[in-house]
């Protein structure tokens, strides 16, 4: 009897075994799949310094202590400690720096967002732009916002609830705002 015992536990064993080492296989497809370079998801970089150029002159520079970019064909990259762009002419001056405590930029259709402590200072203006939350449609040269804006020149100071600007700040329409001129005595 002890004889019979000893037997059916190495049986019940060897099955057990077996069982467990055979049903953990996958397909060469998922192993390949899972392998593939193309499957990430998204890559993370610290201590970004990004340069776009055209023919070896400098037009944009972007600092970003932390960037996402998302792997789809929607080119989305995202700034979520904050970040800080200087924009330059042919003769390598600062044209405008534009910086928030957030952004995100779509690629593929040419916006960014900001949120949070927006400024874009365009130096040949003398303008100073302050809101919350700006979008910057980069293919129509076009700055949107529904928030709370303000604009600030050495001539005057000009505040309102939404704005409508060409980037470089040469026309735009504010709405529901209030100014303040300097206005020269006669």
């Amino acid at each position: 009897m002890d004889k019979a015992i000893k037997i059916f536990l190495k049986i019940n064993i060897t099955v057990i075994l077996a069982v467990v080492l055979f049903s953990c296989e996958n397909p060469i497809s998922v192993i390949n799949e899972m392998a593939n370079d193309d499957t990430l998801s998204c890559i993370m970089a610290d201590s970004v310094v990004f340069y776009r150029s055209d023919s070896g002159l400098i037009q944009m520079e972007l600092r970003t202590p932390r960037m996402v970019r998302f792997e789809n064909e929607d080119e989305i990259m995202e700034f979520p400690l904050g970040f800080n762009m200087v924009m330059f002419d042919k003769n390598k001056q600062k044209i405008t720096e534009f910086s928030a405590d957030y952004g995100k930029s779509y690629g593929r259709i040419g916006l960014i967002e900001a949120i949070g402590n927006v400024k874009v200072e365009n130096t040949d203006n003398q303008q100073t732009m302050y809101s919350d939350k700006l979008y910057w449609y980069q293919k129509e040269k076009m700055i949107h916002t529904r928030s709370h804006v303000r604009i600030i020149s050495p001539d005057k100071e000009i505040e309102g609830d939404s704005l409508v600007a060409k980037e470089d700040f040469s026309e735009y329409t504010m709405y529901s705002g209030s100014a303040l001129l300097d206005v020269e005595d006669e």
